[in-house]
C-alpha cells in the first residue's frame, strides 16, 4: 500500500453508525436521506474539532464544504464530509446562539476547511478560535474593513457602502525574509480574457520560494442574490456565474431543488443531462489542453485544440441554442426536448473530435521539447490530495481518486460503463494526460447515451415545500457541490455552492513553489482553475 494513502475504512453503513456511536455517544445522529446514503451528525461545539478529525482521518472520507445559516434564533454551521464506499454523505451539525459567533476551527486537522472557516469569518462575522489567519480574504481590506459582514440578514447594502473605511496602509504579508529577497507582483490586471487575480511569487534567485494569490477582486455576491427569488429564478444565476461549466452548477443546482421537492426527472432527461454533461466536459478538456499548450508556446497544437473546442461549441449551439448550454435545465427536468436525430448529429462531432484530441496527444507525446516544460514540474504529491480534498483531474492525476460519479452515483450514470482515468506522478504532464482520458471516456458515455435513450417527458413537475439539500455533480473540474435551502412558498433563503476551483486554488501555491520563474504560467495551466468559479 503506497505510504501516503490513509488505510481505507471499509464498513457496512449500519457498522459505521455503530463506530460513531461508540467513539461519540453524545452525538446525535439521524438518517436524512437513505437513497442518497446521508447521515446528519447533531455536534456539540466542544466536540467539533474531535469529530472532524476522527470523519477526515480515521474514516479517510473527504471534505466537501462549509455551508453557514442564519436562522431565527441560532447559527447553523452544516460540515459536508463524503466518501466513495459505505459511509457515503456525512453532515456534522454545530449550532450557537446568534449572539455567541465563536466556533473552534477545525483547520489544524482538516486542512481544507481552511478557506471555508474565511470565507465563514468575512461574510458572517464567526470567529473560529485557532484558525491562523482570519480576515482580508474576501472582502479586501484596502477596500473595505472588518465587520461589514454582508451575508447576515440584518446586512443594509447602502448603509455599508456609506461607512466603508478601508486600510489604506495594507499590505500584502512577506515570507522571504533573506537578505537580496524581493516579491515579483503578477496581476490583479491581466489583457484580453484573464479575468483578476493577483499572484505574488518571493524568490532570493531564480526559483520561486514562495507563491500567494489573492482572489475575489470581482466578487459578486451569489449567494446573497439568491436570496428572496425562486426557484427558478436562482437557477439563471447558479448557470451563469462561470460560462464554462454553466451547465455543472446549473445541475448540481437542480438536483439539490429536486431532492427538496422529492421529484423524480423522467428517464429520457436523466439521460438527456448526462450527455450534456458529457458534452461540455469535452469542450471544456479541449479548450484546457489549448490553453497548456499556448504556454508552452506550441502555437500549432494550441490551435489545432482551439480548433477542437470551438467545433464543439458550435456543436453544443446547434443542439441547445446556446455554445454554453445556458437555459437547457429546469427543475424537474430539461425546459425542452432534444430530438433523438440531433443527438446522433451531437455523437458524431463528439467522435470526430476524440479522433483529432487523439492524433494532437500523439504528436505531443514524443515532443522532448513540450514534455520538458510539464515533466516533474508542478508536483502535488498525494498526501497534499489528500489533505486540501482536492477534486477532479489535479486530484486524479496524483492518482487521489475522487470522482462523483463513482464515488456518490446520481441518476444517469448508474448504468453506465466508463472508467476514472487516473496518474501517479502528480505533474503538470500528469494533468494534460488526465484531460484526453477523460475526454475520451465523455465520448464513450455520449455513444451509449444516444444508444439508449428513450422517449418520453422530459419535465416533470415541480412544485417544492419548505427544505433543505445538497446537490452535487462531478463537474470538467472535479465535484462541485450546492447546498440549497427553500421556504414553505419555495423561494430561496439560502444557496451556497462549493465549486471545483474554490477547492483546488486552495493547494495551487504548492505546486507552483520551488520551479523556476518561467515555470509559473505553465503549472497554472496545468491547474486549468477559473477565477469566475471561485469569486462567486
Amino acid at each position: 500500500m503506497n505510504a501516503d494513502r490513509p488505510q481505507e475504512r471499509r464498513v457496512t453503513r449500519e457498522r459505521f453508525r455503530e463506530l460513531i456511536e461508540e467513539r461519540w455517544p453524545t452525538v446525535v445522529h439521524s438518517i436524512v436521506d437513505l437513497a442518497n446514503a446521508t447521515i446528519e451528525l447533531d455536534c456539540p461545539r466542544r466536540l467539533l474539532r474531535e469529530l472532524c478529525q476522527g470523519l477526515f482521518h480515521d474514516f479517510d472520507l473527504a471534505f466537501a464544504g462549509l455551508t453557514v445559516e442564519e436562522d431565527a434564533s441560532e447559527w447553523k454551521l452544516r460540515y459536508v464530509f463524503y466518501g466513495d464506499g459505505e459511509a457515503g454523505w456525512v453532515h456534522v451539525l454545530a449550532r450557537a446562539p446568534l449572539d455567541d459567533t465563536r466556533f473552534p476551527s477545525i483547520v489544524e486537522s482538516v486542512h481544507a476547511a481552511d478557506w471555508h472557516e474565511r470565507v465563514a469569518e468575512d461574510l458572517y462575522g464567526l470567529q473560529f478560535e485557532g484558525h491562523p489567519r482570519l480576515g482580508d480574504f474576501v472582502l479586501h481590506d484596502d477596500v473595505w474593513q472588518e465587520g461589514v459582514e454582508p451575508m447576515r440578514r440584518g446586512f443594509d447594502a447602502e448603509a455599508a457602502m456609506h461607512q466603508r473605511q478601508p486600510n489604506t496602509d495594507w499590505r500584502p504579508v512577506r515570507v522571504v525574509e533573506e537578505s537580496g529577497a524581493f516579491v515579483m507582483p503578477i496581476g490583479p490586471k491581466f489583457s484580453g480574457v484573464t479575468e483578476s487575480v493577483h499572484f505574488l511569487l518571493e524568490t532570493v534567485g531564480e526559483d520561486v520560494i514562495r507563491t500567494s494569490t489573492r482572489r475575489y477582486y470581482k466578487w459578486r455576491a451569489i449567494e446573497k442574490l439568491a436570496e428572496g427569488k425562486s426557484a427558478a429564478d436562482a437557477l439563471l444565476l447558479a448557470e451563469r456565474f462561470a460560462a464554462t461549466t454553466a451547465f455543472a452548477h446549473g445541475f448540481a443546482y437542480c438536483r439539490a431543488a429536486e431532492a427538496i421537492a422529492g421529484t423524480v426527472v423522467p428517464p429520457r432527461a436523466r439521460l438527456l443531462r448526462v450527455l450534456l454533461a458529457e458534452l461540455e466536459r469535452l469542450r471544456h478538456h479541449a479548450g484546457a489542453i489549448q490553453e497548456i499548450c499556448e504556454s508552452c508556446a506550441f502555437a500549432v497544437a494550441s490551435s489545432h485544440a482551439g480548433i477542437v473546442e470551438e467545433d464543439l461549441l458550435r456543436a453544443s449551439g446547434q443542439l441547445t441554442g446556446h455554445r454554453y448550454l445556458f437555459g437547457v435545465l429546469a427543475p424537474g427536468g430539461l425546459a425542452c426536448d432534444l430530438t433523438t436525430p440531433a443527438c446522433r448529429t451531437t455523437l458524431a462531432q463528439a467522435q470526430e473530435a476524440r479522433i483529432a484530441l487523439g492524433a494532437l496527444l500523439r504528436e505531443l507525446s514524443i515532443s522532448s521539447s513540450f514534455l520538458d516544460r510539464l515533466e516533474e514540474v508542478g508536483v502535488i504529491p498525494l498526501r497534499t490530495a489528500r489533505a486540501y480534498s482536492l477534486v477532479g483531474p489535479v486530484a486524479r492525476a496524483s492518482s487521489y481518486l475522487r470522482d462523483l460519479r463513482r464515488a456518490r452515483p446520481y441518476p444517469g450514470y448508474e448504468d453506465l460503463e466508463f472508467d476514472v482515468p487516473s496518474e501517479e506522478e502528480g505533474d503538470g504532464y500528469a494533468r494534460l494526460r488526465l484531460l484526453f482520458s477523460e475526454a475520451e471516456q465523455s465520448v464513450r458515455i455520449i455513444e451509449q447515451v444516444v444508444a439508449r435513450l428513450p422517449e418520453g417527458p422530459v419535465r416533470a413537475p415541480f412544485e417544492p415545500p419548505g427544505g433543505g439539500a445538497l446537490g452535487w455533480v462531478e463537474a470538467p473540474r472535479g465535484g462541485t457541490f450546492a447546498w440549497l435551502r427553500l421556504d414553505a412558498s419555495g423561494v430561496v433563503v439560502r444557496y451556497r455552492p462549493v465549486t471545483p476551483s474554490f477547492i483546488n486554488w486552495h493547494a495551487f501555491q504548492l505546486g507552483a513553489e520551488k520551479f523556476a520563474f518561467q515555470d509559473f504560467p505553465i503549472i497554472l495551466s496545468t491547474f486549468d482553475l477559473s477565477v469566475a468559479e471561485n469569486d462567486l
